[in-house]
């Protein structure tokens, strides 16, 4: 059953992220999806005859966020998010504890799933490691993939029991959104599950997701073998080191299958060129998490060389449990200062970073093709929408106070067509109606 109603939201300047931004902008929705998108007197003209409503903000439309990176039901844990750590393993043994220490998993979850509405996200690559937290983007109406997460499996455990109790726990999960399978990192499983994890998802039409290059024993150091690691029968990435090979894991995981365009990495720090050619060559995006990697004290990402290297990226806030907040425009402009601190001096910065925390999130998740495509405004996409307070001039000078000032200022945040988050009071006006009158703006449940 479709819904005729059309709505138009229009903005000082909207951003559709695949097209140049548009003064005096305006999208019309109908049915959840994009009807029109161009400047606002042409839409309103050709819906002249039309009943409309239209809702305007004084300041910026563009696609919803796309946060590529998180473990919501951490939203609990901000005590461990506030220290700071000396590496990650001084963060993972502060992290522990608190994580044995009980927690309500769906109603956390749930919290953190409001601050990102909040914060203008409209889809998110979430990790549930606790079942209780499986259905957070489901119940939430979020978009995005709900990835299982997978560690600790030793290779004759896997085969025993592991992969059966993985399968179950996959087919398990609510949809919409999409799901997938998250092994956790390359040193917490054996490679008789990095092997298997591939298919079980690609057999479904899943999605991967695995955290990389986070922790700077992954880093690649000089081989003290010529011989090829993989011909020797080693049965996890911990005993290629120990067996004195220096391959990184990017090559480790690589040569195991599981990258590939239906997989996407968080973080992304430890990274040669070679690396990043791999993960490139793989069609693999990379979801930078700039202020979780601070406060875990690690070392920058090569913000720089992705963007120099022309690397499909995306961005993530991580969890409260390593991270100051869940608003992902606090992570762009964090990537922003990164990125000009290393030698990126071009002037495009601010479109890069928009496109990564937009389009080039869903892109990570394969959800910016199909009919439920996200990440950019153009007609047939959803109807993801992100509105931001932010003061309108020129359009580089308001693509860089964006992405330089963006934190806190989301104003309103529409899912397929729904408004689900809004502050504060907005312009509005019936199609029938003279003149505008300023409402107040009640977002659906």
């Amino acid at each position: 059953m479709t819904d005729d109603r059309i709505t138009i939201y229009s903005a000082s300047l909207v951003i559709p992220i695949t097209a140049p931004p548009i003064h005096d902008g305006a999208i019309a929705v109908r049915d959840g999806r994009i009807l029109h998108v161009g400047e606002r007197t042409w839409v309103r003209h050709l819906l002249a005859d039309r009943d409309t409503t239209e809702l305007h903000w004084h300041g910026v439309l563009m696609p919803g966020l796309v946060n590529a990176h998180s473990h919501l039901q951490y939203t609990g844990m901000a005590e461990v998010g506030r220290g700071r750590y000396a590496n990650f393993e001084d963060w993972a043994s502060a992290f522990d504890p608190v994580y044995e220490s009980g927690h309500d998993w769906a109603a956390d979850a749930a919290s953190g799933a409001r601050m990102m509405l909040a914060a203008g996200t409209t889809a998110v690559a979430d990790i549930v490691t606790d079942a209780e937290a499986a259905s957070v983007l489901h119940d939430a109406g979020l978009g995005g993939i709900t990835y299982w997460e997978v560690m600790s499996w030793s290779n004759a455990e896997w085969t025993r029991t592991g992969r059966a109790q993985v399968e179950h726990a996959l087919d398990a999960l609510p949809s919409p959104p999409g799901t997938g399978l998250s092994p956790h990192a390359p040193y917490s499983l054996d490679v008789e599950p990095l092997l298997e994890i591939p298919d079980i998802v690609r057999e479904r039409g899943s999605r991967i997701h695995l955290h990389l290059g986070e922790a700077a024993f992954e880093r690649e150091f000089e081989h003290e073998h010529t011989d090829p690691w993989y011909g020797m029968g080693l049965g996890s990435f911990r005993e290629l080191r120990d067996a004195g090979f220096g391959t990184g894991a990017t090559e480790f995981v690589d040569r195991l299958g599981v990258l590939g365009p239906d997989c996407h990495i968080a973080h992304g720090v430890y990274m040669t060129a070679r690396d990043r050619a791999i993960l490139r060559a793989r069609g693999t995006s990379v979801a930078l998490c700039p202020r979780s990697n601070a406060v875990i004290g690690l070392d920058e990402p090569p913000v720089a060389a992705y963007l120099f290297e022309g690397s499909p990226i995306a961005v993530g806030t991580d969890s409260l449990s390593s991270s100051p907040s869940l608003d992902l425009m606090a992570d762009v402009a964090a990537l922003h200062t990164i990125a000009r601190s290393q030698g990126y001096t071009s002037r495009d910065l601010p479109e890069q970073l928009l496109r990564a925390a937009t389009l080039g999130g869903a892109h990570a998740m394969g959800i910016d093709v199909g009919p439920k495509r996200t990440g950019y405004l153009a007609v047939g996409a959803l109807a993801d929408l992100a509105f931001f307070d932010i003061p309108v001039a020129s359009v580089e000078d308001t693509l860089a106070a964006l992405v330089e000032h963006g934190t806190g200022r989301a104003a309103a945040t529409v899912i397929a067509g729904r408004l689900r988050a809004a502050s504060g009071e907005y312009t509005a006006q019936t199609g029938a109606s003279v003149g505008e009158e300023l409402v107040t703006i009640t977002p659906e449940r």
